[in-house]
């Protein structure tokens, strides 16, 4: 350190580079690398110096400063004192080209994207399998929701054969066609690092998806095509597990609720239909007759129609006995029992004697020699009676 501090020579120099992998501690200190096609330098801002706010990763930059050595890390490092603006880097203008280029076919238009599943039951995911991103997308799916099933499609995510490895296990889910989203994800890092999430294959192979995709590249800071092109983006693999799983204690506590409502909702139901019942009860009562009124009518009615009936069947009997006693007295046989008589002729029937029995001595001494004459008081009288 103190070798390389004491050189004059390298205690004042002007780099051009372009920014990458640019960090701000809490402190305020600015941490990047300014490289080109052929090196990189680890460079570091102090608060206070100038040109801080001209930072930017893919921005060409020149900058003032000294070498030195920091023995904790073993790393030399540039200390920048000022910086001030170049123009834009070789990958920054390649990038905005592409942009430029796919927007103007419409890989980007927010008509075209789909959203996610509500409640998905297979997530395909498109990352390293050796990375922390697959294991935190694991952990926050079994958190959440563990309902859901992880489908990995394993590929490079750094590297000159990155890109294709990525287009290519992306192809393999959407032909597979179970899931039913798709995440696209690695951790973070440089420009270069995460460059093959800008390629044009990867952008066409999430364009081409019949799945809905969820890019979480990077972190918070960093964009890629892929999170233009991509159905929605999130800003680190976490918050891409986390969007599109739901969490399922809030579903539990939806679930609650809505049981709640429902059963309270029942409760009420129940009791409105118990009031109603009640005054349509009351109603009913207040419309009907009086019943005990009616009966003890109907009582009444049966004792006058009763007694009117028994004396309409004493009168019947009454006359009845009068029409039987007048017709006793008219009845020839009754006037017969009393002594009446009637005498006929035996031969010819011609009535020979009709009178009372004083009567009936006379005619028989009148008529003594008569033969076959026939008394008709109830018995048979001989010849010459």
């Amino acid at each position: 350190r103190e070798l390389l501090e004491s050189n004059p020579f390298l205690s004042d120099l002007w780099i051009v580079g372009e920014v990458s992998n640019l960090r701000a501690s809490s402190s305020g200190h600015s941490y990047f690398t300014l490289k080109d096609s052929v090196a990189s330098l680890n460079c570091v801002l102090f608060r206070g110096q100038g040109g801080a706010a001209i930072l930017d990763n893919g921005k060409l930059v020149r900058a003032h400063g000294r070498m030195s050595f920091y023995e904790p890390r073993g790393s030399t490092d540039f200390m920048v004192d000022r910086v001030l603006p170049e123009g834009e880097g070789e990958l920054a203008q390649e990038l905005e080209r592409l942009k430029a280029r796919l927007s103007q076919e419409g890989l980007f238009e927010e008509s075209r994207k789909r959203p996610l599943p509500q409640f998905p039951e297979i997530v395909g995911v498109v990352t390293s399998p050796t990375g922390a991103a697959w294991q935190d997308i694991q952990n926050i799916v079994r958190r959440r929701y563990p309902l859901a099933r992880l489908l990995l499609s394993p590929t490079q995510v750094q590297g000159l054969d990155a890109a294709p490895s990525i287009a290519a296990a992306l192809e393999r889910l959407d032909a597979d066609g179970s899931s039913d989203v798709i995440i696209v994800a690695r951790g973070g890092g440089s420009l270069e690092d995460l460059w093959p999430f800008n390629e044009e294959i990867v952008a066409r192979a999430i364009f081409g998806s019949r799945i809905p995709v969820v890019s979480g590249v990077g972190h918070e800071t960093d964009f890629t095509i892929a999170d233009y092109v991509a159905d929605r983006r999130a800003p680190t693999p976490s918050a891409a597990a986390e969007l599109v799983v739901p969490d399922g204690a809030i579903l539990r506590q939806t679930v609650a609720a809505w049981t709640e409502r429902a059963q309270r909702g029942a409760l009420r139901a129940v009791e409105a239909g118990r009031v109603e019942v009640a005054n349509l009860s009351r109603r009913l009562e207040s419309g009907l007759p009086d019943l005990g009124n009616l009966k003890r009518q109907v009582d009444d009615m049966a004792d006058v129609l009763g007694n009117n009936f028994n004396n309409r069947l004493r009168m019947a009997r009454l006359e009845v006995d009068n029409f039987e006693s007048r017709l006793r007295t008219l009845d020839p046989a009754a006037t017969l029992r009393r002594g009446f008589a009637v005498v006929q002729h035996g031969d010819t029937g011609t009535v020979v004697f009709l009178g009372w029995p004083g009567d009936r001595r006379r005619f028989a001494e009148d008529n003594r020699s008569r033969r076959n004459d026939t008394w008709h008081g109830g018995r048979r009288a001989n010849t010459g009676e």
